[in-house]
């Protein structure tokens, strides 16, 4: 059996890993491939040390909002004694600004690990596959590694690939 495990590094780029395992995907059912080619992901979790990626919200973002030229407060009362905290809620709600999008505070590295397992009398169709993967655009993007049969790293990528979901 020809086997061989392409190993995709997307950092962290979700969107392309998940762009590539689509594309897999339908190379699988359009060339009716079925169980010759398999794709997993494995997750790394790490934390950035970056300042400013804490994932927690601004500290002055809600504290004071602007209603009409009126300066409102948390409390909901305007300097000049109206209480404004109708105006106050809706205008945080108001749906026309977009929502702050908040960063997450844990990301992860993903990796997209590729299973080719052609018969030995589908050498050629292996090469190809070997040789086209890599070169498609979504797979462009990564740093990618080929580990093939008879090289030493073989057998600790093959338990590495059974053991993700």
């Amino acid at each position: 059996m020809a086997h061989s495990i392409l190993i995709f590094d997307f950092g962290t780029n979700e969107e392309a890993a998940q762009q590539a395992k689509r594309k897999i995907e339908s190379w699988a059912q359009g060339f009716r491939l079925g169980k010759k080619i398999s794709v997993k992901f494995e997750r790394e979790d790490f934390s950035s040390g970056a300042p400013g990626e804490s994932g927690q919200a601004d500290e002055h973002d809600e504290d004071e909002s602007e209603d009409d030229g009126e300066k409102v407060s948390a409390s909901g009362r305007s300097a000049g004694g109206k209480t404004t905290a109708k105006k106050a809620v809706a205008k945080k709600a108001d749906p026309k600004k977009p929502a702050k999008a908040e960063k997450p505070a844990n990301t992860s590295k993903v990796l997209l690990l590729v299973q080719l397992d052609f018969s030995d009398h589908e050498k050629l169709t292996h090469q190809r596959w070997l040789d086209r993967i890599p070169s498609e655009d979504p797979f462009k993007s990564a740093s990618g590694e080929t580990i093939r049969q008879n090289d030493p790293g073989f057998a600790k990528a093959k338990d590495r690939f059974d053991k993700l979901t």
